[in-house]
């Protein structure tokens, strides 16, 4: 297994960690700076396993799979122990999750066609601001709210951005063609 496959291992086996200390944060402040930690290094791993991958040319097909799984698993695992300490609203959760299983979708239709689809920047834009704002939401500081709400608010965005873009870009596919 090479380094960034190993960083993407890394960042899935950490997120159980994050869960649990993010959530019990609620009765003891100091465990959210554990859970924050945790995620922004989680969150670098992605960042940096990709660098790797493509600069060294390692990329591989568990790679290619599991990395972004590995980025919805952290994301929306934080978001979910976000609605539980109340700082995300369920229905932005649901729209952000949805689009996942669209697009998870979408890409399994498009492999039983033989058609890869890769992650465009709107999909990256997307991950590095759900990846803020739960940061944000986790510092949780009463004078940054109005930036956490912001970037809530463009995280959301580029969520319907990229969802839009990803289906208009390979609208073949759901044609059935190749």
């Amino acid at each position: 297994m090479n380094l960034p496959n190993k960083l993407t291992v890394v960042r899935m086996a950490l997120v159980p960690f994050f869960v649990a200390f993010l959530l019990l944060s609620g009765s003891n402040e100091s465990l959210k700076w554990i859970a924050l930690v945790l995620f922004i290094v989680a969150s670098l791993t992605d960042f940096l396993d990709g660098y790797i991958a493509r600069k060294y040319n390692l990329i591989t097909n568990f790679g290619k799979f599991m990395d972004p799984l590995a980025d919805k698993i952290l994301t929306i695992s934080g978001m979910i122990c976000l609605i539980e300490l109340g700082r995300i609203p369920s229905w932005i959760v649901i729209i952000i999750v949805a689009r996942e299983f669209i697009i998870s979708g979408f890409r399994l239709i498009a492999a039983e066609n033989g058609i890869v689809i890769a992650a465009n920047y709107w999909g990256k834009f997307k991950t590095t601001f759900q990846m803020i704002m739960i940061i944000l939401m986790i510092v949780n500081i009463p004078q940054l709210q109005i930036l956490t709400d912001i970037t809530m608010w463009i995280a959301l965005a580029l969520t319907i951005i990229s969802l839009v873009t990803y289906i208009s870009a390979n609208k073949q596919v759901l044609a059935g063609e190749k």
